[in-house]
Parts: C-alpha cells; sequence; structure tokens
C-alpha cells in the first residue's frame, strides 16, 4: 500500500472570531457552527494547523468552546482591527518565514473581518481559499457581494469538503475513514438547512 500524502506543510485553517457574541446574531439554528466544527475537526484530522482569532474577546467572548474543544491545541488570537492580518502579532505569525502560504478561511462575519482578512492575505502574496460553507453573515447579499469580490481578486471559493477530499486525495489515506464518518455525522445534523454565505 502506498504512503498516505503529508498534508501541506505550508497551509493553515484560520476560524476567523467563532464567538457567542457574534454567532448569536449570525447563526441561531447552529449550521455553521456545525459546519466549523466540521472543518475543524477535518483540519485536525487531516494533520493540518488550526488557529483562531477573537474580536476584542473582552467585549464579545471567547471562541464558542464547542469550536476551540475541536482544536484544543491551536493558538488563539486577541484582535481590535476586523483583518485577521490588520493586528501586528497576527500578521507576524501569520507571514513569518516558516509562516503559511495558504489561508483556509472559515468564519464570521463575511463581508467584513473574513473579507478583509482574505484581501491583506492576497496582498501579502498568501493564496487565500474561502470555505463558502464556513463563513457566515447577517446579511446574505452582503457575504454574496463579498464573496463574488474576492473571487474577482483570485481567492478560492470552496466548499469544505470538497477541499478536505482533494488535501486526502486518496481512499487509501489513513483519516479517509474518519473524514467519511465526519461528512456523515454532518450530513445528519444538517438535514435540510439553508446555506451560511
Amino acid at each position: 500500500m502506498a504512503a498516505a500524502p503529508s498534508p501541506p506543510s505550508d497551509l493553515l485553517l484560520l476560524a476567523v472570531d467563532l464567538q457567542p457574541g457574534l454567532l448569536a446574531a449570525i447563526d441561531p439554528a447552529g449550521a455553521l457552527t456545525r459546519d466549523c466544527r466540521f472543518a475543524l475537526a477535518a483540519a485536525t484530522g487531516l494533520g493540518l494547523p488550526v488557529a483562531f482569532t477573537e474580536q476584542v474577546p473582552a467585549k464579545l467572548g471567547a471562541t464558542t468552546p464547542a469550536l476551540r474543544a475541536a482544536a484544543p491545541s491551536a493558538p488563539v488570537w486577541a484582535k481590535n482591527t476586523f483583518s485577521a492580518l490588520g493586528d501586528p502579532a497576527v500578521r507576524g505569525a501569520l507571514l513569518a518565514p516558516r509562516g503559511p502560504r495558504h489561508l483556509l478561511l472559515a468564519g464570521i462575519e463575511t463581508p467584513i473581518c473574513v473579507y478583509q482578512t482574505a484581501i491583506d492575505a492576497l496582498r501579502a502574496e498568501l493564496e487565500v481559499t474561502v470555505l463558502t460553507d464556513c463563513v457566515g453573515a447577517r446579511r446574505p447579499a452582503d457575504a454574496a457581494a463579498a464573496l463574488a469580490a474576492l473571487a474577482r481578486l483570485g481567492c478560492h471559493l470552496l466548499p469544505a469538503e470538497t477541499v478536505f477530499y482533494a488535501l486526502a486525495q486518496d481512499a487509501r489515506h489513513p483519516f479517509f475513514r474518519g473524514l467519511t464518518a465526519l461528512v456523515k455525522a454532518r450530513a445528519a445534523d444538517h438535514g435540510s438547512s439553508a446555506p451560511n454565505l
């Protein structure tokens, strides 16, 4: 049997501002939280690094515990700026010589923090993929406009399953069964819920 491919060492899943104070306005039914939990668990299972940002955590609280539990050893960076890369500590970590060259973005809010983080990452010559089913906004039309603008600028816009199966590459990957179990659990959780945008 062939060895499983190693995850790209220059890839990072950045979970942006998944805090209860923000999620309450964007994700009252919990669909986005479940989708982000899937992405965090899939990334962790595939051996990808993960990090969290928190927007003004003194006011908005820490990352939702269920999401933090999916990647408990991941760094958490507090920020006041809307763009994660607008914060000097986050920028320094993400743009370090051995830092990621490709960001997978999940979180909220699509037309504000996710959009501005993606723009700054592109300006810093990072590749960016927005996990379209793992971002959310109060107004879907605003999110759609922001995602369309990001696509025109060169961001990849893909659903999480597409990205994580592409990273696994093969049914012989050691985490393939784990990934498939996460996909089935996610489908059972969702039923027929609407997209987050």
